[in-house]
């Protein structure tokens, strides 16, 4: 099917939609107002498309008119560079939509291979992010963040609210790894170190359900760095999801009942994206062509700061900004990773 046939088909929908809306009882009303909502936008951006054909289409028949050249030559080009541009928007709009892109994510941030460096940078890696947060306008709230003895991190995890964080956020799962002299490094020696980073789609109570008998949950005292206890109290929480193994500790407040609910919210997320890549694993070609798979095991970008560059090697992009990068200046990389995304699936789809 061409693309001006599903533009057709999309657009009959829609007047389809409008007029059965007119005689819908309330049953159906949630459901076909949901659906124009998701199509009007589309609807739009198609209607504008072709009223740029038509506006180019016009004024190439003009001109062959002498008198008419001059005014249409303007109009023709213009209208000529707007409708490969509007043709693109309307195939992204095209593609599957991922319904967690709209919303909020928990980011997971630990360091892996590389001792007390590995620790260093993941809590600058984690304070970069809060600041890119900031940036877009986002909230960033520390759900936990475990402190060593040298000011790095055993772990940190943060709630990151807003429009459409998954979806810039999503391809910086993986590994992260950084090349510098540590400060504790008396030879002026280059050390490698690695830290996981893993972003999870918010999850809602609909998306996950959870039994409360598929849960154990034990308590103990909380700590700081160098093991000091931060209270008396078993204000700390674990709770482990017994079918699946997967465990989830929060320490960060003097509240058990706090910590509970910070550790459900992580555990459903980590659940909800457990449930996403088992329905993706059918798509595992396509996937293999799109610029991650959200692996945590996946090396995805390199820190060197002796050069002062950050390489992200899915797509071969090297920035010499490593400063402003660590500042939380990750648009050019994350704008880069999400085009060949969309080139990808646009291939994939072949819309």
């Amino acid at each position: 099917m061409s693309l001006s046939e599903k533009l057709d088909r999309l657009l009959y929908r829609a007047d389809e939609v409008r007029a059965l809306l007119e005689t819908a009882d309330g049953a159906q009303i949630g459901a076909l107002s949901k659906e124009l909502s998701e199509l009007e936008p589309l609807v739009e951006k198609v209607q504008a498309l072709r009223a740029a054909q038509r506006a180019r289409d016009e004024a190439e028949a003009l001109l062959a008119d002498p008198e008419m050249r001059e005014l249409a030559e303007a109009e023709f080009y213009a209208q000529r560079d707007a409708v490969p541009r509007l043709e693109h928007e309307v195939r992204l709009m095209l593609l599957p939509k991922d319904a967690a892109d709209a919303g909020s994510a928990i980011l997971e941030i630990r360091p892996a291979a590389g001792g007390d460096e590995a620790g260093l940078f993941a809590a600058e890696l984690f304070a970069a992010y809060q600041r890119y947060a900031g940036l877009r306008g986002w909230r960033f709230g520390v759900l936990d963040y475990d402190e060593s003895e040298l000011g790095g991190i055993r772990g940190a995890v943060a709630e990151i609210e807003g429009q459409g964080v998954f979806a810039r956020l999503k391809f910086e799962s993986g590994v992260h790894r950084v090349q510098r002299v540590p400060a504790t490094e008396t030879q002026g020696r280059i050390h490698t170190s690695t830290v996981t980073v893993a972003v999870l789609p918010q999850a809602e109570d609909v998306d996950v359900q959870i039994n409360e008998g598929d849960l154990r949950i034990d308590t103990y005292r909380a700590s700081g760095a160098g093991g000091q206890h931060v209270n008396k109290t078993d204000s700390a929480v674990r709770i482990t999801h017994i079918p699946t193994n997967t465990v989830v500790a929060m320490q960060e407040e003097r509240s058990q009942h706090k910590n509970r609910a910070k550790a459900m919210k992580v555990l459903r997320a980590r659940l909800y994206e457990a449930q996403r890549s088992q329905a993706s694993a059918s798509r595992s070609a396509d996937r293999k062509a799109q610029v991650g798979t959200g692996d945590r095991s996946e090396r995805i970008r390199t820190y060197n700061f002796p050069q002062g560059r950050v390489t992200d090697h899915r797509i071969g992009l090297t920035l010499h900004k490593i400063d402003r990068v660590m500042q939380g200046e990750f648009d050019d990389i994350i704008d880069a990773l999400i085009a060949e995304d969309e080139a990808a699936r646009l291939a994939a789809e072949g819309v």
